[in-house]
């Protein structure tokens, strides 16, 4: 083997992944291993309450001083400053179980186009699929 095959074989599989539409792709894994954890019926999607138990439990670990809301230091990115505003009706700066699902449901509402009430490892996948994703880990 000279020193060109490793290049043009790495270049070819990157092709054959980009021509397979995305088959191949770093988000892939990561997807099916969200799906799995998140999927106790082992249907293949994720449905509506099924983001909502694990975000609820998701919001249980990242309350860490057992105050019942989460406030920007402990959400840590999963909710922007810009959305926070948004998602805090109460204008306190934090937010409590109700309102971090009601996030939830919103992202999961635009995670999901074909409004099946469902979530596939493709909207897994999606921009709103992993803004979705960061809430419930």
């Amino acid at each position: 083997m000279t020193k060109w095959h490793v290049p043009v074989m790495a270049a070819a599989l990157a092709a054959v992944a980009t021509l397979g539409g995305g088959i191949v792709s770093p988000a892939w894994p990561a997807s099916l291993g969200a799906l799995k954890s998140l999927d106790p019926d082992n249907d293949g999607t994720v449905d509506l309450n099924e983001a909502k138990a694990a975000a609820a439990r998701a919001f249980d670990r990242l309350d860490r001083d057992k105050d019942g809301t989460l406030d920007r230091r402990e959400l840590r990115g999963r909710v922007s400053a810009g959305d926070l505003g948004g998602a805090d009706p109460d204008k306190d700066g934090t937010l409590d179980k109700r309102e971090y699902l009601a996030v939830v449901e919103q992202r999961f509402k635009a995670a999901d186009p074909d409004n099946d009430g469902t979530l596939d490892p493709k909207e897994l996948r999606s921009r709103a699929g992993r803004g979705l994703l960061r809430l419930m880990r």
